[in-house]
């Protein structure tokens, strides 16, 4: 007998559970300096955080932990809420680190790196790796801004605080085409590991739907 797949509420559901717990009992004050976002007070007891997001602004109510875009009533999916809502709880306030590092260069990412480049670099290189313009074009379209790695990078602002790069090297006689997803030496003091496996999965996930679309 075959099992359905599990829906994403279902997979995610516990760790969105424990984040809600978590997050009510922050100083939300504190949180939002860490943090790099703000903090509008309604009430003594509740407020609203301001976060920034791939460019666009959501708001989460604390002590609540709803959810929202800004200015839009659309639900906004677990893995997008697991995320703000773990930059909150994470974040300590470290500078940022000015220098790109591979995801198995976060803690603990070696082990998952196979399967994170499964999830993103290769999914970019097959789909930009002869199709150049094509990548700086959707790139520019989801707020990259251009940096000089490779033949084309880009760097995409997903939080304040939690920055990547995608860089393509495209074929040649010698080497196949190549993509890699970097990250901003200080993002694990902002998302956990597998939160930044997701969230590149996220980035490269988008990048190629675009191109699809064209």
């Amino acid at each position: 007998m075959n099992q359905r797949p599990r829906t994403p509420d279902e997979t995610y559901g516990p760790a969105l559970q424990k984040a809600e717990k978590e997050f009510c009992q922050l100083d939300p004050w504190q949180a939002a300096i860490r943090a790099a976002v703000a903090f509008e007070a309604q009430s003594p007891s509740a407020g609203v955080f301001q976060v920034p997001y791939f460019g666009q602004l959501f708001h989460i109510e604390w002590p609540q932990a709803s959810v929202q875009r800004a200015n839009e009533q659309r639900k906004v999916d677990i893995a997008t809420r697991i995320l703000l809502l773990h930059d909150l709880l994470t974040a300590d306030g470290t500078p940022m680190a000015d220098q790109w590092i591979a995801f198995r260069n976060l803690p603990g990412g070696l082990g998952y790196d196979a399967a994170f480049r499964g999830r993103a670099s290769m999914r970019l290189s097959h789909a930009f790796g002869t199709e150049l313009s094509t990548f700086v074009d959707v790139a520019t379209a989801h707020g990259g801004e251009r940096l000089t790695f490779g033949d084309a990078s880009f760097l995409f602002r997903a939080l304040p605080r939690v920055w990547l790069a995608v860089v393509v090297h495209l074929a040649d006689d010698e080497f196949p085409a190549e993509a890699n997803v970097l990250f901003d030496g200080a993002a694990s003091h902002y998302l956990p590991t597998e939160d930044l496996a997701v969230l590149g999965g996220m980035l490269a996930g988008q990048l190629v739907k675009a191109a699809k679309a064209r």
